[in-house]
Protein backbone atom coordinates (compact mmCIF):
# COMPACT_ATOMS: atom_id res chain seq x y z
CA UNK A 1 0.00 0.00 0.00
CA UNK A 2 1.33 3.44 -0.89
CA UNK A 3 1.94 6.20 1.64
CA UNK A 4 -1.02 8.23 0.35
CA UNK A 5 -3.32 5.23 0.60
CA UNK A 6 -2.17 4.59 4.17
CA UNK A 7 -2.77 8.17 5.24
CA UNK A 8 -6.16 8.34 3.53
CA UNK A 9 -7.30 5.16 5.26
CA UNK A 10 -6.34 6.49 8.69
CA UNK A 11 -6.93 10.25 9.17
CA UNK A 12 -4.10 11.72 11.22
CA UNK A 13 -3.94 14.78 13.44
CA UNK A 14 -0.76 16.59 12.42
CA UNK A 15 -1.03 19.44 14.91
CA UNK A 16 -3.47 20.66 17.53
CA UNK A 17 -2.84 23.84 19.45
CA UNK A 18 -4.42 27.14 20.50
CA UNK A 19 -4.60 28.21 16.85
CA UNK A 20 -6.77 25.26 15.77
CA UNK A 21 -6.13 21.84 14.27
CA UNK A 22 -4.31 20.47 11.25
CA UNK A 23 -5.25 17.02 10.04
CA UNK A 24 -4.64 14.76 7.07
CA UNK A 25 -7.91 13.40 5.65
CA UNK A 26 -9.23 11.74 2.51
CA UNK A 27 -11.22 13.84 0.05
CA UNK A 28 -12.13 12.80 -3.49
CA UNK A 29 -10.00 9.68 -3.21
CA UNK A 30 -6.78 11.48 -2.26
CA UNK A 31 -5.08 12.56 0.94
CA UNK A 32 -5.04 16.26 1.75
CA UNK A 33 -4.14 18.53 4.66
CA UNK A 34 -6.91 20.47 6.39
CA UNK A 35 -6.20 23.53 8.53
CA UNK A 36 -9.21 24.44 10.69
CA UNK A 37 -8.99 27.55 12.86
CA UNK A 38 -12.63 27.43 13.97
CA UNK A 39 -11.41 25.45 16.99
CA UNK A 40 -8.86 28.11 17.95
CA UNK A 41 -9.18 29.79 21.35
CA UNK A 42 -11.57 32.71 21.07
CA UNK A 43 -8.88 35.23 21.94
CA UNK A 44 -6.61 33.93 19.16
CA UNK A 45 -9.25 33.24 16.51
CA UNK A 46 -8.70 36.55 14.72
CA UNK A 47 -4.96 35.93 14.45
CA UNK A 48 -5.55 32.33 13.36
CA UNK A 49 -7.84 33.50 10.56
CA UNK A 50 -5.28 36.10 9.53
CA UNK A 51 -2.58 33.43 9.25
CA UNK A 52 -4.94 31.19 7.30
CA UNK A 53 -5.70 34.07 4.92
CA UNK A 54 -1.97 34.64 4.35
CA UNK A 55 -1.51 30.99 3.44
CA UNK A 56 -4.55 31.06 1.17
CA UNK A 57 -3.28 34.13 -0.68
CA UNK A 58 0.22 32.73 -1.10
CA UNK A 59 -0.95 29.35 -2.38
CA UNK A 60 -3.28 31.00 -4.88
CA UNK A 61 -0.41 33.02 -6.32
CA UNK A 62 1.84 29.95 -6.37
CA UNK A 63 -0.62 27.75 -8.26
CA UNK A 64 1.27 25.56 -10.69
CA UNK A 65 4.65 25.80 -8.96
CA UNK A 66 5.92 22.26 -8.63
CA UNK A 67 6.42 20.88 -5.09
CA UNK A 68 4.39 23.64 -3.49
CA UNK A 69 1.03 22.41 -2.12
CA UNK A 70 -1.99 23.12 -4.32
CA UNK A 71 -4.86 24.97 -2.68
CA UNK A 72 -7.86 22.63 -2.96
CA UNK A 73 -10.65 24.29 -1.00
CA UNK A 74 -11.08 27.22 1.36
CA UNK A 75 -13.57 28.87 3.67
CA UNK A 76 -13.24 31.69 6.18
CA UNK A 77 -11.87 29.43 8.93
CA UNK A 78 -10.81 26.39 6.96
CA UNK A 79 -8.29 25.59 4.26
CA UNK A 80 -7.56 22.37 2.42
CA UNK A 81 -4.32 21.85 0.54
CA UNK A 82 -2.53 19.10 -1.29
CA UNK A 83 -0.65 16.49 0.71
CA UNK A 84 2.99 16.24 -0.39
CA UNK A 85 4.73 12.94 0.22
CA UNK A 86 8.12 13.52 1.77
CA UNK A 87 10.25 13.52 4.90
CA UNK A 88 11.05 16.72 6.81
CA UNK A 89 14.59 17.96 6.43
CA UNK A 90 15.62 17.27 10.01
CA UNK A 91 14.82 13.57 9.50
CA UNK A 92 15.97 13.13 5.90
CA UNK A 93 19.16 15.21 6.40
CA UNK A 94 19.78 15.78 2.67
CA UNK A 95 23.40 15.77 1.55
CA UNK A 96 22.93 15.53 -2.20
CA UNK A 97 24.08 18.70 -4.01
CA UNK A 98 21.14 18.27 -6.38
CA UNK A 99 18.70 18.76 -3.50
CA UNK A 100 20.13 22.17 -2.65
CA UNK A 101 20.37 23.25 -6.28
CA UNK A 102 16.69 22.45 -6.74
CA UNK A 103 15.82 24.04 -3.39
CA UNK A 104 17.43 27.29 -4.54
CA UNK A 105 15.47 27.14 -7.79
CA UNK A 106 12.29 26.57 -5.80
CA UNK A 107 12.89 29.62 -3.60
CA UNK A 108 13.51 31.71 -6.70
CA UNK A 109 10.24 30.46 -8.21
CA UNK A 110 8.40 31.69 -5.12
CA UNK A 111 10.01 35.09 -5.49
CA UNK A 112 9.23 35.18 -9.21
CA UNK A 113 5.54 34.93 -8.20
CA UNK A 114 6.01 37.89 -5.82
CA UNK A 115 5.78 35.64 -2.75
CA UNK A 116 8.22 35.38 0.15
CA UNK A 117 7.85 32.39 2.46
CA UNK A 118 9.29 34.08 5.58
CA UNK A 119 9.57 30.82 7.55
CA UNK A 120 12.24 28.81 5.75
CA UNK A 121 14.52 28.77 8.78
CA UNK A 122 12.44 25.88 10.14
CA UNK A 123 13.56 22.49 8.88
CA UNK A 124 10.05 20.96 9.13
CA UNK A 125 8.93 23.39 6.42
CA UNK A 126 11.36 21.74 3.98
CA UNK A 127 10.53 18.25 2.72
CA UNK A 128 12.62 15.71 0.87
CA UNK A 129 10.41 13.83 -1.59
CA UNK A 130 10.91 10.13 -2.40
CA UNK A 131 12.75 11.31 -5.54
CA UNK A 132 15.18 13.30 -3.39
CA UNK A 133 13.76 16.67 -4.45
CA UNK A 134 12.78 19.62 -2.23
CA UNK A 135 9.23 20.69 -1.40
CA UNK A 136 8.08 23.55 0.82
CA UNK A 137 5.03 23.66 3.10
CA UNK A 138 3.42 25.90 5.75
CA UNK A 139 2.80 29.30 4.16
CA UNK A 140 1.08 30.93 7.16
CA UNK A 141 3.69 33.69 7.37
CA UNK A 142 4.13 34.07 3.60
CA UNK A 143 3.66 37.48 2.01
CA UNK A 144 2.49 38.37 -1.48
CA UNK A 145 3.94 41.70 -2.58
CA UNK A 146 3.37 42.50 -6.28
CA UNK A 147 5.08 45.89 -5.92
CA UNK A 148 8.32 44.18 -4.82
CA UNK A 149 9.46 47.10 -2.70
CA UNK A 150 12.26 47.32 -0.16
CA UNK A 151 10.46 45.11 2.35
CA UNK A 152 9.97 42.40 -0.28
CA UNK A 153 13.66 42.53 -1.16
CA UNK A 154 14.70 42.17 2.49
CA UNK A 155 12.31 39.26 3.04
CA UNK A 156 13.49 37.57 -0.15
CA UNK A 157 17.07 38.02 1.05
CA UNK A 158 16.03 36.31 4.29
CA UNK A 159 14.55 33.35 2.41
CA UNK A 160 17.81 32.90 0.52
CA UNK A 161 19.92 33.17 3.68
CA UNK A 162 17.83 30.49 5.36
CA UNK A 163 18.33 28.22 2.36
CA UNK A 164 22.08 28.85 2.58
CA UNK A 165 22.07 28.09 6.32
CA UNK A 166 20.57 24.67 5.65
CA UNK A 167 23.15 24.01 2.95
CA UNK A 168 25.88 25.05 5.40
CA UNK A 169 24.55 22.55 7.92
CA UNK A 170 24.28 19.55 5.59
CA UNK A 171 26.73 20.31 2.76
CA UNK A 172 29.21 22.93 4.04
CA UNK A 173 31.98 21.88 1.68
CA UNK A 174 29.83 22.86 -1.33
CA UNK A 175 29.15 26.45 -0.27
CA UNK A 176 30.32 28.96 -2.86
CA UNK A 177 32.06 32.24 -2.10
CA UNK A 178 28.85 34.07 -2.97
CA UNK A 179 26.81 31.89 -0.63
CA UNK A 180 29.26 32.47 2.22
CA UNK A 181 28.93 36.18 1.61
CA UNK A 182 25.15 35.85 1.70
CA UNK A 183 25.38 34.14 5.09
CA UNK A 184 27.59 36.92 6.38
CA UNK A 185 25.16 39.71 5.43
CA UNK A 186 21.83 39.53 7.26
CA UNK A 187 19.38 42.23 6.25
CA UNK A 188 18.56 45.09 8.65
CA UNK A 189 15.14 43.49 9.10
CA UNK A 190 16.74 40.18 10.10
CA UNK A 191 19.06 41.88 12.59
CA UNK A 192 16.17 43.80 14.12
CA UNK A 193 14.06 40.63 14.35
CA UNK A 194 16.80 38.70 16.16
CA UNK A 195 17.46 41.51 18.59
CA UNK A 196 13.89 42.44 19.50
CA UNK A 197 11.04 40.26 18.24
CA UNK A 198 12.53 36.76 18.13
CA UNK A 199 13.10 36.33 21.91
CA UNK A 200 9.54 37.49 22.62
CA UNK A 201 8.14 35.31 19.82
CA UNK A 202 9.89 32.22 21.18
CA UNK A 203 8.74 32.91 24.73
CA UNK A 204 5.10 33.44 23.73
CA UNK A 205 4.81 30.57 21.23
CA UNK A 206 6.84 27.94 23.09
CA UNK A 207 6.36 28.79 26.75
CA UNK A 208 2.89 30.37 26.86
CA UNK A 209 1.17 28.75 23.89
CA UNK A 210 3.04 25.46 23.62
CA UNK A 211 3.33 25.98 19.86
CA UNK A 212 6.22 23.84 18.60
CA UNK A 213 6.03 24.99 14.95
CA UNK A 214 6.58 21.52 13.54
CA UNK A 215 3.58 21.13 11.28
CA UNK A 216 5.80 20.22 8.35
CA UNK A 217 6.81 17.08 10.19
CA UNK A 218 3.39 15.70 9.30
CA UNK A 219 4.09 15.63 5.55
CA UNK A 220 6.23 12.54 5.66
CA UNK A 221 5.98 8.78 5.64
CA UNK A 222 3.86 7.88 8.65
CA UNK A 223 3.77 4.53 10.37
CA UNK A 224 0.01 3.90 10.35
Amino acid sequence: MSHTESVAAHPVTLKQDLFGTVTCVERDGAARVVRDCSTARWWLRGLARHLLARERRALRHLAGVERVPRLLATERSRLEREWIDGRPMQLAQPRDPRYFREALRLVRRLHARDVTHDDLAKEPNWLVTPEGLPAVVDFQLARHAPRRGRLFRMLAHGDLRHWAKHKRQYLPERLTVRQRALLATPSPLSRAWRATVKPVYRFVTRRLLGWADREGAGDRRLDL
